[in-house]
């Protein structure tokens, strides 16, 4: 049952490619049911492991990324619905495919220390969670911005500009996708820090006390949110829009990938429970 979701996303990745290729309706609506039954699974293994556990289970750097996988994919099919646009589907579903599997090979259930027992803490995961699902959008958008722009500019009108929205509405739904994930991730790094305040003078736990600017995690996710305060500054001020801001949410996302990947499993000393 664990890995079913694995398998029904990488199903919706193959029928998304064909939609994309052939722009078959019956292919389009097929892809949304596929993406939409293997988060509907994924949400079922998540409440089975919740109800296993006592608690929600994002302890842990593999359930962390199978968290992601799951918000993402709900993200995105929230974005299509109230778009009516498939397209970006198969630039969405290899990365759900990849993290998942990332996922699934090291996925073990995990009892959580005592010091992890807090809403604060809850509250912290869930919107750094949704804050890199939201920069997950912005970074595939970015991509079609990018992929769209070079065959408009080329002035050969083809592939791309047959199966994507237009450069206003790609270029839109990246600053959307921005300013909603800078948002929740503000609020999750204000929440972990009153949550790290309230525990460090009177904790013993190393892990807690390592939690400073010196740990690699917490250092590339303030990067993470910096990135993303220039990007909203450069769109709102500089009027840096189109390519520049693509390209700034490709580079803030990939720093993403590497806080929750490498750093997550091999670096960090704070955030290893």
């Amino acid at each position: 049952m664990t890995n079913l979701p694995l398998l029904l996303y990488f199903t919706a990745g193959v029928v998304y490619t064909v939609f994309f290729v052939r722009r078959s309706p019956r292919a389009g609506r097929l892809a949304t049911a596929s993406l939409s039954a293997a988060a509907f699974i994924h949400t079922f293994v998540i409440g089975m492991r919740t109800v296993e556990m006592g608690h929600l289970p994002f302890v842990g750097t593999a359930s962390a990324i199978s968290a992601f996988v799951w918000m993402l994919a709900v993200a995105y099919l929230y974005t299509e619905v109230t778009t009516d646009e498939r397209a970006l589907g198969v630039f969405i579903a290899p990365l759900l495919v990849g993290l998942q599997t990332i996922s699934s090979l090291s996925a073990t259930v995990r009892e959580p220390a005592p010091i992890l027992d807090s809403p604060l803490l809850a509250a912290h995961v869930l919107s750094l969670l949704f804050a890199y699902a939201a920069f997950a959008l912005a970074c595939v958008v970015g991509i079609t911005y990018v992929l769209l722009f070079r065959e408009l500019k080329s002035k050969q009108l083809g592939f791309f500009a047959a199966r994507l929205p237009s450069l206003h509405a790609v270029d839109a739904m990246n600053g959307r996708a921005v300013g909603i994930g800078w948002l929740f991730l503000t609020v999750g790094l204000a929440v972990g820090v009153v949550w790290v305040l309230r525990l460090q003078p009177g904790t013993s736990d190393p892990r807690v006390l390592a939690m400073s600017l010196s740990d690699p995690k917490i250092f590339m996710v303030v990067l993470v949110w910096a990135v993303y305060s220039f990007e909203i500054y450069a769109r709102r001020v500089i009027g840096w829009t189109g390519r520049r801001a693509a390209w700034l949410s490709a580079l803030g996302f990939s720093i993403v990938l590497v806080t929750l990947v490498p750093v997550g499993y091999f670096l960090t000393e704070s955030h290893n429970f």
